[in-house]
């Protein structure tokens, strides 16, 4: 039976057994949040031996080259040690600037990091809590222009980051891990072909940051802007930047109107560029109608939020 060994421990598993798993079952409480090689929540670093990683390519070469691993995607086949991601050692540590809330479930989160951190609009940043909690989070600030790190945090259910949150004040500890790319981006080279931006609920928060950025780089084509919620906690932001730029179209969109809206959806240039972000049941419905009204599969970026735990 392989050893796995984590900082002074070390103890005898089953071969072929996930490392996350091995890991979390001695008590080591590596947080994850999808299992799946997407949050980057469970990162270990491999300082002797290597494990059968079943998803190489979630991580770049760099990281690869520094013995990182995704714990979830990994099996122990043979001994191996690892250092777990630490926050203070690994990541750049942040304070919280700013709490508040944009609606009776949408917190808005506001963080200054200790050191500067380059970002574009509409990626992902795993933050960790000060007892451990880590969950990654869509950017919804805008670089170079904003002063902080925001991101707007669905409090409507229990979570394990959710629940700290609601207690954060301003001063308090976050630690900031690995920063991602993401589905979602403005390319400059898009000026001219529409621009359709779909969000349900807290999806609105990087894509706010795209639209900022798409209106700073001088987008001339249309830009038609649907949130779907049950609370449009960006409403006024929104009307008040359609009032500046023409070009601009603001829809809020009630659930109930959903499938009746998604019917009617008819694209107006087969150039038409798509970003998608929501809750699944919300992209995969929009996403097929554009599909269907012609648009290239090649033109919609989708991000998907999981319910995180």
């Amino acid at each position: 039976m392989p050893d796995l060994r984590a900082g002074e421990r070390q103890w005898s598993v089953t071969p072929g057994c996930n490392l996350l798993d091995a890991l979390n079952d001695a008590g080591l409480s590596v947080p994850y949040s999808c299992r799946a090689g997407s949050c980057h929540a469970c990162l270990v670093r491999c300082t002797h031996g290597e494990p059968l990683d079943l998803l190489p390519e979630a991580l770049n070469a760099v990281q690869r080259e520094q013995g990182w691993r995704l714990a979830c995607q990994c099996r122990v086949m043979d001994n191996l040690s690892v250092e777990v991601f630490d926050p203070l050692r690994d990541g750049t540590p942040a304070r919280v600037s700013g709490c508040d809330w944009l609606s009776p479930s949408v917190l808005r989160l506001r963080l200054e990091p200790q050191r500067g951190l380059r970002y574009r609009a509409g990626q992902h940043l795993v933050l960790w809590t000060a007892n451990g909690v880590a969950r990654p989070y869509s950017l919804a600030s805008l670089p170079g222009e904003d002063g902080f790190l925001e991101f707007h945090i669905d409090c409507i259910r229990p979570g394990a980051f959710a629940d700290v949150a609601r207690t954060l004040k301003p001063g308090d500890a976050i630690g900031l891990g690995e920063l991602r790319g993401g589905a979602l981006y403005y390319d400059p080279d898009w000026q001219d072909r529409p621009l359709w931006l779909f969000a349900s609920g807290t999806g609105l928060g990087p894509l706010w940051g795209v639209l900022r950025e798409a209106l700073r780089q001088g987008h001339q084509a249309p830009i038609r802007l649907i949130h779907l919620a049950r609370e449009h906690y960006l409403a006024a932001p929104l009307q008040a930047l359609a009032a500046r730029h023409a070009q601009l179209q603001v829809e809020l969109m009630d659930p109930q109107a959903f499938q009746t809206a998604l019917s009617g959806l008819r694209l107006t240039s087969r150039q038409t560029i798509a970003l998608v972000c929501g809750a699944p049941e919300a992209v995969e419905g929009f996403s097929r109608r554009l599909f269907i009204a012609g648009l290239p599969r090649g033109q919609l970026l989708a991000d998907v939020f999981l319910e995180k735990a």
